[in-house]
């Protein structure tokens, strides 16, 4: 069962499915889910598969991913804390969901969450503004991998890391996609990729600690290599 006394103190709750609900509506809204903790590498979810639960992301990350005809796994999408995962009033998963971080999720059965959802309408509201906002980060994401080239998509992906993990320029954000990952998510190569980082580092838009992070310095210089012309390209 959830612990509806922490809900107060749920540091996502403002961004979260749950942002509308107050009183005991909350109450009964959170009595019928539960915690679920991941480890990284754990799958919640697995594409084609049947679907019986959603949840929001407390804390962590999760990639959605899905199995091309070759084998090779796609990476669709990223979700952060506050974001909604799962397919109500759907019978299958749409994709793979799995942890890259150790992740908590505040999870439901998808049957009860739909039967809770049909009742309220504040929940309704707050599940169609979350169904908007995926549908304008997609067709951002396509207009990325289609019109952009690939200094813009590997500045743009710094950029949406930071923002979106709430890090402030000049302290260590995480990037928890390896190199293939992030190239595989950008439509790139893994040597473009780590090219175009290099040549962000050399501009001193970014500082590269190491493989696992980076950190702002210029963010005009990064937001103008993510928005125009390939300014830093070779």
């Amino acid at each position: 069962m959830a612990d509806i006394s922490s809900c107060a103190d749920c540091t996502i709750r403002s961004g979260a499915i749950c942002a509308g609900l107050g009183g005991d509506t909350l109450h009964e809204f959170f009595r019928r889910g539960r915690r679920v903790k991941l480890e990284r590498g754990q799958t919640l979810m697995w594409e084609g598969d049947a679907a019986p639960v959603v949840g929001s992301v407390r804390r962590g990350l999760l990639k959605l991913t899905s199995m091309l005809s070759d084998g090779r796994e796609q990476i669709l999408g990223l979700a952060l804390p506050g974001d909604f995962v799962g397919r109500p009033f759907g019978g299958r998963a749409t994709s793979t969901v799995t942890a890259l971080t150790e992740t908590s999720l505040c999870v439901f059965p998808r049957a009860v969450f739909d039967a809770f959802v049909a009742d309220h309408p504040e929940l309704q509201h707050e599940l169609l503004l979350h169904t908007l906002d995926a549908l304008d980060h997609a067709r951002r994401w396509m207009i990325l991998l289609a019109r952009k080239s690939a200094g813009e998509r590997v500045a743009s992906f710094l950029l949406e890391m930071a923002d979106r993990a709430g890090v402030a320029d000049g302290e260590p954000a995480e990037i928890v996609l390896s190199r293939q990952q992030m190239a595989d998510f950008l439509g790139l190569t893994i040597e473009t990729v780590s090219r175009k980082l290099t040549l962000l580092r050399q501009s001193r838009a970014v500082r590269l600690p190491d493989l696992k992070s980076f950190v702002i310095l210029n963010r005009a210089a990064l937001s103008d290599a993510a928005g125009g012309e390939d300014r830093l390209a070779a």
